[in-house]
């Protein structure tokens, strides 16, 4: 048995393998949620290698009922599986939730192609396909938020919602601005050095520390190492640009309800002013939506997923019953809308605007 499995099960479920249409293989992490036979989840050992099969699951069984949708979770710039362990497991209590590590990333083999945001969404939309017909919830963090807009795009009949963590959004003028660039490849051959000299867990240890145990050692493991960084420096080479284009044409969400979640707080290289910027392009993007809502996380900066995963997991939730859109709104009304301030020590400093600096985004 793997370090990264209990006699319990691991805290984000079993391992599986999924094909890509080229022959890659992406590790995926299930929690297949109560309405699935509790006989399905023998499989605790994710380093075991196999290919379960389950392209013809529609996902949880609701007895006839309108199916509650499978909710797929998408990370950050350089991050894993693993820094979706606070909230998933809150979604797997009443449905199957999916997270999964992108070629290069955690677990899953490097891509030995580019790693565009095109190559990306297609990856995603072969998770998908393999996964069943849905209806699914996308939720991405960072980065992964264009991303798995792009995904939802290609095919919008099977996406039941999206949720935005505290995206990247093309919205934000700061992300283009050459200075951004520069800050980003600096950020990025730090990392790549502190990998290399293996300090990079050290750099980062806040990150993980929130983390239950399981999850925290596979984030040390695989998530915190030479290779992440370097698919993040190839998928830096074009990301930018591509997400550019995006202001001319959007990926078209066709009415797909959109929820936008933002941090209040600075912090992990965001001063006030990068995150009044971020925080005003999600408030746009949310208003241009056909279902959108803009949600303000008081309690957190960058790292939503680890400082307010109860907020995410509730937000994820709504959207699943087609409650989830409507006017912006402070997530904690009896907090309200933080002012921006230092966050705790430990968060990168580095960081860039929309965390795509750190190795944990």
């Amino acid at each position: 048995m793997s370090s990264t499995s209990s006699a319990a099960g691991h805290v984000q479920g079993r391992g599986e393998w999924v094909p890509t249409r080229d022959g890659r293989r992406l590790h995926a992490m299930v929690l297949p949620g109560p309405a699935a036979d509790s006989g399905a989840e023998t499989e605790t050992d994710t380093d075991t290698d196999t290919d379960t099969e389950t392209g013809a699951d529609t996902g949880p069984d609701t007895g006839g009922k309108t199916p509650l949708p499978t909710v797929v979770f998408e990370a950050g710039a350089a991050a894993t599986r693993s820094s979706w362990a606070l909230v998933q497991p809150a979604v797997g209590a009443w449905t199957r939730a999916i997270v999964y590590d992108r070629s290069g990333l955690g677990r899953s083999p490097a891509d030995p192609g580019s790693r565009t945001l095109r190559r990306m969404a297609d990856d995603l939309t072969d998770l998908l396909d393999h996964f069943g017909p849905g209806p699914y919830v996308l939720v991405g963090h960072s980065a992964g938020g264009p991303l798995v807009r792009l995904a939802a795009a290609a095919r919008p009949d099977r996406i039941r919602g999206l949720v935005l963590v505290d995206p990247t959004d093309e919205g934000a003028d700061l992300l283009f601005r050459p200075m951004f660039r520069r800050a980003e490849r600096v950020v990025i051959a730090v990392n790549l050095l502190l990998a290399r000299l293996g300090l990079l867990g050290a750099a980062y240890g806040s990150v993980a520390r929130p983390l239950p145990e399981d999850a925290r050692r596979d984030m040390k493991n695989d998530g915190l190492t030479a290779e992440v960084i370097r698919t993040h420096r190839a998928q830096a080479r074009t990301y930018l640009d591509e997400l550019y284009a995006f202001r001319a044409e959007p990926p078209a969400l066709d009415g797909i309800p959109v929820t936008i979640i933002s941090g209040a707080l600075t912090g992990a290289g965001m001063n006030a002013s990068t995150r009044r910027a971020a925080n005003d392009s999600h408030a746009r993007s949310a208003a241009g939506a056909t279902r959108g809502k803009h949600v303000i996380a008081p309690r957190s900066g960058h790292y939503v997923t680890l400082t307010d995963p109860e907020l995410v997991a509730e937000e994820i939730r709504l959207i699943a019953e087609g409650a989830g859109t409507g006017e912006s709104a402070a997530a904690d009304p009896a907090a309200g809308e933080s002012a921006p301030v230092d966050s705790a020590a430990g968060e990168d400093t580095a960081d860039s605007a929309a965390g795509e600096g750190s190795s944990a985004s």
